[in-house]
């Protein structure tokens, strides 16, 4: 990817189940843009979140998000591992709307994008948030075996061979 969906401010959705690469890629792609000059930052959703509540009880509330919206890139990586809160809703509506059209964000789940309404948990406000995220945006959706798993099995192989050396 050149960087060409960025300038035309898509998004990027990347789904799979655990442990087989939608963070190292959305990262990855993050570092490519971030060498291309671009501001870009990254947000685990659950802190994400977590930062929002405590920035709108102490006053920064606004200002996080404006913060949000001026980014050229935004990654929120692990979305959909909780139902969430109204306001969670409330911001993620508010972030959404602030970068609909001006900037990208590239979104990892482990959830599919066909259930991510049952994660909003409010219907209206699932239907604005996912027709700001999901119609301008290209999906990816990771099938491969989890890495973790794969590098399990390899380790185990090799001790495997390691304790029974060829004669």
């Amino acid at each position: 990817m050149a960087g060409d969906w960025i300038e035309r401010h898509e998004g990027l959705l990347v789904t799979g189940p655990t442990s087989v690469g939608k963070s190292w890629l959305a990262c990855a792609l993050a570092h490519k843009a971030c060498r291309d000059g671009r501001r870009v930052l990254y947000q685990r959703v659950p802190r994400l979140f977590e930062a929002l509540a405590i920035a709108r009880g102490d006053g920064r509330h606004s200002r996080a998000l404006k913060a949000l919206a001026k980014v050229e890139l935004l990654v929120l990586d692990d979305w959909g591992l909780a139902v969430l809160t109204q306001a969670e809703r409330e911001d993620l509506r508010e972030i959404l709307e602030d970068r609909h059209g001006r900037s990208s964000t590239i979104v990892t789940s482990r959830v599919p994008v066909a259930q991510w309404d049952a994660v909003i948990g409010n219907p209206t406000l699932a239907n604005a948030i996912l027709d700001r995220l999901i119609h301008n945006a290209h999906r990816i959706e990771l099938k491969v075996e989890s890495m973790r798993r794969t590098a399990a099995r390899r380790a185990a192989s090799a001790e495997t061979l390691d304790a029974n050396p060829p004669p």
